[in-house]
């Protein structure tokens, strides 16, 4: 029995919403992600400016080593 792909596209999603949401849920006890060097923040009187800009590429790193490490290259 062949799963169709609509399916296999469900259960994709689901797993990433499952990762996801543990990630969201875990993300304040990683530490150093968003007080990286690089990571740009501005506080003025009532103006606060955050652009995780070294934090966004080592995630995209770890990310992209993590999907070529489990997909491979075929």
């Amino acid at each position: 029995m062949e799963i169709q792909p609509l399916g296999k596209l469900l259960i994709g999603v689901g797993i990433f919403l499952v990762v996801l949401g543990i990630l969201i849920v875990l993300a304040p006890k990683i530490p150093y992600i968003g007080r990286l060097p690089g990571d740009v923040y501005l506080k003025r009187d009532n103006f606060i400016f955050y652009f995780p800009l070294v934090s966004s590429i080592v995630i995209s790193i770890v990310l992209t080593l993590i999907l070529n490490f489990i997909l491979g290259k075929k």
